[in-house]
């Protein structure tokens, strides 16, 4: 059954990590649409930390990138510093082993073509499967951005966003925690201006 799911990217909250990548305070004037990226951010771990999916935060050199935005709560993410671009650092790698059975990682964050690319390229070749957030990654460039969405597509990462991973959770509207969620994504998530091509 796991292979099945595996196979079809379907998302399931006893099998998956939330992967925050990078969201700090320095990149704020300089990367696009950074306010709406933080909004679908901030819902994006509350969700996971209604639902009860392990949340793994990284900070680029933190010391002088500063720590992750206040729009976001990591009170109960595992938040690791690094200075690799990729976030699949032996701190991480040694939480996702306490977990063997959760393969399934939704990653979003910045930036596009550099740490979230690196990461999910990391994890693609450690055999986990990776769901992008599009509406919830992004650059200094667009063009960056929109190549390294393709780029990680042709490697097999799955392209979605926001709602519909958080729908994908619930898969019910019986689910107990549905009106919580439901009332994270009341308001739509805000549109970025992030248009993507050849997806």
């Amino acid at each position: 059954m796991a292979a099945i799911l595996q196979k079809v990217g379907r998302i399931v909250s006893d099998r998956s990590w939330f992967f925050l990548c990078d969201m700090q305070e320095k990149f704020r004037p300089t990367i696009r649409y950074y306010p709406e990226i933080l909004n679908i951010a901030s819902r994006l771990v509350q969700a996971a930390n209604i639902l009860n999916i392990p949340v793994i935060c990284t900070e680029q050199y933190p010391k002088a990138l500063g720590n992750t935005c206040s729009e976001i709560d990591i009170s109960k993410a595992s938040v690791f510093e690094k200075t690799k671009f990729s976030m699949f650092i032996p701190n991480v790698q040694e939480k996702l082993e306490k977990r063997p059975e959760a393969k399934t990682i939704v990653l979003f964050g910045i930036e596009t073509q550099v740490c979230v690319q690196q990461t999910c390229l990391d994890l693609l070749a450690n055999g986990y499967e990776v769901h992008i957030i599009a509406d919830c990654v992004s650059s200094r460039g667009l063009v960056d951005r929109a190549i390294a969405i393709e780029r990680m597509k042709n490697s097999g990462a799955f392209i979605t966003t926001c709602e519909s991973v958080l729908f994908e959770l619930l898969m019910s509207s019986k689910h107990p925690s549905f009106k919580e969620v439901q009332a994270l994504i009341k308001d739509p998530c805000p549109d970025t201006g992030l248009l993507m091509h050849k997806l």
